[in-house]
């Protein structure tokens, strides 16, 4: 790569040390927004946090001057426009970037001057009003924690190798600050509530609970033939689903036991957002079972890619390949990392195909993400504009 102009690479350092000082993953987005602008103009970006388990998007999403009628995209759009970047071929795909040694590709570059080769140009970008796109990963020990695209509006002023070497010397330094920002608790799960907490006592009376723990009960499933009434205050005025109160109760029952007295389970909200709930029963000074506490708090990007391989009933082995084929990774390489051949690939993949009711690679990966992800993606708090 170029040297760096000192100036530009001063600009670049205090982007760096700016966005790693933020508060949140959609802080961190906020701040390096606004100083990028400054060492490569764009007329609108989007910046999106990923699952670095699969690569997928989640939350939050940033997105800079997109908030015009011209340019803003219902869900619908949104929604058709991934699944488009998983089925179709097109040039520059994410998934392609995330594995690449230079995480960083720009549309006119890549097509020669001749964007419309490019279906996503065709059927978005030139009806958004952009002529360019220059797309980049953020990596970190060898995985995706976001994705950033810039668009520019000139047909004239195509994204250059000068500003596409700018963005990639981002990729591994935001990668670091978004995982470190994941791995302090402000996963890239847009603004949800916190963590919710219940107390309750041997005989299964709830003593107390914090807002945030009766606002993910409003959140849970309906089942109203399967849900079980706990005393509160002497009357019974609660109900905790069917799968809230069988943590709880096997919780209990491992402590009078004498086991181990914790459960957890994980469990999708009515708004499609993946929760943790566990339970973990406390001792008196004498050794009796005390009271229960309950937490109920958002499912981390790292948690959802085991939840989504269990729900289609795949092996071990074919829960590994599933994760890969999320990445992007061929059958070649997948059989190299995983010591398998390649025709044994090729079988756990067909075996996959028929679990999940796909055809393709495209396919098992879109519906990955419009059942597991999209929820997320999506949520009404998850999307901000700048």
């Amino acid at each position: 790569m170029s040297t760096l102009a000192p100036t530009t690479a001063h600009g670049l350092d205090a982007l760096v040390e700016r966005a790693s000082a933020a508060e949140g993953v959609g802080e961190l987005f906020r701040s390096a927004a606004e100083r990028l602008r400054r060492l490569v103009p764009f007329d609108g970006a989007v910046w999106v946090a990923t699952d670095p388990a699969t690569s997928l998007p989640s939350a939050p999403t940033i997105t800079v001057n997109m908030g015009e009628p011209s340019r803003s995209m219902s869900r619908g759009e949104c929604m058709a426009l991934w699944q488009r970047e998983f089925q179709e071929l097109d040039v520059i795909p994410y998934r392609e970037l995330v594995e690449a040694e230079t995480p960083v590709g720009a549309l006119r570059m890549a097509t020669r001057g001749r964007p419309t080769r490019s279906p996503r140009y065709r059927q978005m970008l030139k009806w958004k009003g952009f002529e360019d796109e220059l797309r980049a990963a953020f990596r970190a020990n060898g995985q995706a924690w976001g994705l950033l695209s810039l668009f520019r509006e000139d047909v004239g002023a195509p994204f250059d190798a000068s500003e596409l070497d700018l963005v990639a010397k981002l990729s591994d330094p935001l990668g670091e600050a978004i995982r470190a920002q994941w791995l302090r608790g402000s996963a890239p799960q847009g603004e949800q509530q916190g963590p919710g907490l219940m107390l309750l006592s041997p005989d299964g009376d709830l003593i107390s609970a914090n807002d945030e723990a009766l606002g993910w009960l409003e959140e849970m499933p309906p089942d109203p033939w399967n849900r079980c009434l706990v005393n509160v205050g002497g009357d019974l005025e609660r109900q905790l689903p069917l799968v809230v109160f069988s943590t709880l109760s096997r919780a209990r029952t491992g402590a009078v036991a004498g086991e181990r007295g914790t459960a957890r389970v994980r469990l999708r909200t009515a708004t499609g957002r993946w929760v943790i709930c566990h339970a973990s029963c406390m001792s008196t000074p004498g050794g009796e079972m005390g009271n229960t506490a309950l937490v109920i708090e958002p499912a981390k990007g790292s948690e959802i890619a085991p939840i989504i391989v269990e729900a289609y009933e795949l092996s071990a082995r074919e829960r590994e390949i599933t994760v890969l084929i999320a990445r992007g990774i061929g059958t070649a390489e997948i059989a190299e990392r995983l010591f398998l051949s390649a025709h044994t690939v090729r079988d756990h993949v067909k075996a996959i195909f028929e679990k999940v009711g796909v055809s393709s690679r495209g396919e098992l990966v879109a519906r990955l993400f419009a059942e597991h992800y999209a929820p997320v993606h999506f949520a009404s708090d998850a999307h901000q504009g700048i």
